[in-house]
């Protein structure tokens, strides 16, 4: 099956986390479009952190449209809209086939509802807030060309705002990872099994591990910080209550164990601790180095950078022997603008290999390609994925 996704603000790590998710050639069509296939696994809108919409091939013309539309939802007001993806795409277009089809279903004695846009595309906020792709009888049509997509969905700003916003512990002064970006790491690791066990070294608050078990995965979580492990222990307690765990289809496995799961987050140092059972995948977000409102000048950068290869480099060295051949470390890792413009990180990719890791390749992307940051950030995130040898 074909799909269609429309990526966020970066979607050279949009592609990526497609990519090794979902299909490896996977492809970047313009500024933001991604076209892959996949038949073992159905994508999904509420786990991707990189994409905005997600779309799947509709095999058929506009009169084929019409007649799927009215079969699908049967009964009651059908809302629709479209969005021309089109390299030269017109607001005109969009609307012309919006109407056309309002036309078709009312002369089979449909009732349509339009929504509209000022552009081609109708806005993500827009899409979220009618629910198009998302609630039964309500459709975005994506078109690219001469193909037809059916949306299956939104990101849905609501939740990520709610489960970043709504914790009952936050700590602005030790980082904010973004669940977006956790999201991304968490599926940089690949497929894996409805269970696996996500070690994250370095958690913080808690934020990885949320996330993690969201996608029903086992969260493991350790911080040098004992308070830490208390704003996690938090905020997994808040995430398992009866309200959070319906809202976010948290398994009722994971529900099941979840005294036992958060009793297991521990207070350790990751470049000598001794992880117990058994590890799946790991993923985090590494120290980042002291806060800055501006570019450091080269000492400070100097000794930064130092700190942080030396922390992140001793916990590969430490946990190579604690994990099996194959298994994924997806890590965050800071890089910082320099007068130049341009963003230097650890320059740890040699020292990586040599103690036994392989680099993931993704398909047209560099390594200089897998950089999370907005305009003007001081300090960047570079994003490293390898496997153990």
């Amino acid at each position: 099956m074909k799909y269609l996704a429309i990526a966020g603000r970066q979607p050279l790590i949009s592609l990526a986390e497609i990519q090794a998710l979902y299909d490896s050639q996977a492809k970047l069509l313009g500024k933001n479009l991604i076209i892959f296939q996949t038949e073992t696994r159905v994508p999904d809108i509420n786990r991707l952190g990189g994409t905005i919409k997600l779309g799947r091939l509709f095999e058929g013309d506009f009169k084929n449209l019409t007649k799927f539309l009215n079969e699908s939802h049967p009964e009651g007001k059908i809302t629709l809209g479209v969005s021309d993806l089109s390299k030269y795409a017109k607001t005109s277009f969009a609307f012309q086939k919006s109407m056309e089809l309002k036309r078709s279903l009312g002369k089979l004695g449909r009732s349509v509802r339009v929504i509209t846009n000022k552009g081609p595309e109708i806005s993500s906020a827009t899409a979220h807030h009618n629910q198009l792709g998302e609630k039964l009888g309500c459709f975005e049509i994506l078109l690219l060309d001469r193909e037809i997509y059916l949306s299956l969905g939104v990101q849905n700003i609501t939740a990520y705002t709610e489960r970043d916003q709504a914790r009952p512990a936050r700590d602005a002064r030790v980082g904010m990872l973004p669940p977006k970006l956790a999201q991304i790491l968490i599926n940089l690791c690949g497929p894996l099994p409805k269970g696996a066990r996500i070690l994250d070294p370095f958690c913080g608050t808690g934020v990885l591990l949320q996330e993690a078990a969201i996608m029903g995965y086992v969260p493991y979580g350790t911080d040098l910080n004992e308070r830490m492990i208390e704003y996690s222990k938090k905020n997994l307690n808040w995430l398992f209550n009866e309200k959070n765990r319906k809202r976010f289809k948290i398994s009722d496995e994971l529900t099941k164990n979840k005294d036992a799961i958060i009793e297991e987050l521990a207070v350790g140092d990751a470049t000598i601790f001794q992880w117990e059972g058994q590890i799946s995948a790991v993923a985090f977000e590494g120290y980042l180095g002291s806060p800055m409102s501006k570019t450091p000048v080269d000492i400070k950068f100097k000794t930064e950078k130092a700190r942080c290869r030396e922390i992140i480099l001793n916990f590969l060295k430490n946990i190579a022997p604690q994990i099996s051949q194959q298994t994924p470390i997806v890590m965050a890792v800071p890089a910082w603008l320099r007068e130049n413009g341009k963003y230097a990180g650890l320059n740890i990719l040699d020292e990586i290999q040599e103690m036994g890791y392989n680099f993931e390749k993704f398909r047209d992307l560099n390594q200089s390609d897998l950089l999370y940051h907005r305009e003007g950030q001081i300090v960047a995130r570079e994003i490293i994925v390898i496997r153990k040898r």
